[in-house]
């Protein structure tokens, strides 16, 4: 079954690249370095890096901040990301979002209803996963209370399905289970699917698997993609989250962004 050429949850072209914008560690992080400027300008660097290169969104996470909370990062990861994301609204025109690790949803919406971001990631938005965190629980009915009672109901959710860096806790609960219920009852607004960890490739039988469960909900691929496995993950994926294969020597390179775009472009043709 193709996907229809329609906008990903309202907000993307059909066929979209979001990058990734890895922050260093921020205040409050075992491996701070204690300059905060000094992260401002590694993300100014990378956000201008996607801007040169075409990138239809970008994605800010605190990736630096390991090891992570599973649930709250904390008052100062929150208020430096905001910070940080205000100043990217102004730098990136496209949608912006917003992934607060580990699970930390509350705080990413917080941060998206100030900066003026379009959407969030959530690593488990229903269900139970088993993290080096410990156990990571669903946060979809504390999430889109906190929105509806903030008044940020425009800010769309993209809930993994079958995380990364993490397990199912109950073995009979399916990745089919899981996306269909992100989709139906959590509340999702799309679904990403990743590999084992950050960088690995994501099984295309999972995208396919995820499609046949849930075949309304755009898919995206959180991890793993590169020009030469992007076909693999066509007709059903809908969008590529790409961090890993966009650098060149730890930066983002806006000339393998512009390559991924025009490799894009050329699939919806």
């Amino acid at each position: 079954m193709a996907r229809p050429s329609k906008p990903v949850a309202g907000i993307l072209p059909a066929r979209c690249l979001l990058g990734v914008v890895h922050l260093p560690a921020l205040p409050g992080a075992p491996s701070y370095g204690g300059k905060l400027e000094a992260v401002r300008q590694s993300m100014r660097r990378d956000l201008l890096a996607l801007k040169r290169g075409g990138a239809h969104a970008v994605i800010m996470e605190n990736f630096g901040d390991a090891p992570f909370a599973a649930e709250s990062a904390g008052p100062a990861a929150v208020a430096c990301l905001t910070s940080l994301a205000c100043e990217a609204r102004t730098l990136f025109p496209g949608p912006l979002g917003i992934n607060l690790l580990r699970n930390d949803g509350l705080g990413a919406m917080a941060i998206a209803a100030a900066a003026g971001a379009d959407f969030i990631r959530v690593n488990v938005l229903v269900g139970a996963r088993l993290a080096d965190q410990g156990v990571l629980n669903g946060i979809a009915e504390k999430l889109l209370r906190f929105r509806r009672r903030i008044g940020a109901d425009r800010i769309r959710i993209f809930a993994d399905v079958d995380v990364k860096h993490s397990a199912p806790l109950a073995p009979g609960y399916t990745l089919e289970d899981e996306a269909r219920d992100a989709w139906e009852r959590g509340g999702a607004d799309a679904l990403i699917l990743s590999g084992a960890g950050t960088g690995h490739g994501t099984d295309p039988d999972h995208v396919r698997r995820a499609h046949t469960s849930a075949p309304r909900a755009p898919l995206l691929l959180g991890s793993g993609t590169t020009l030469d496995n992007l076909a693999d993950y066509l007709p059903e994926a809908s969008g590529f989250i790409v961090g890993t294969a966009l650098k060149r020597s730890g930066k983002i390179d806006p000339a393998r962004v512009r390559a991924f775009v025009r490799a894009l472009a050329r699939t919806g043709r």
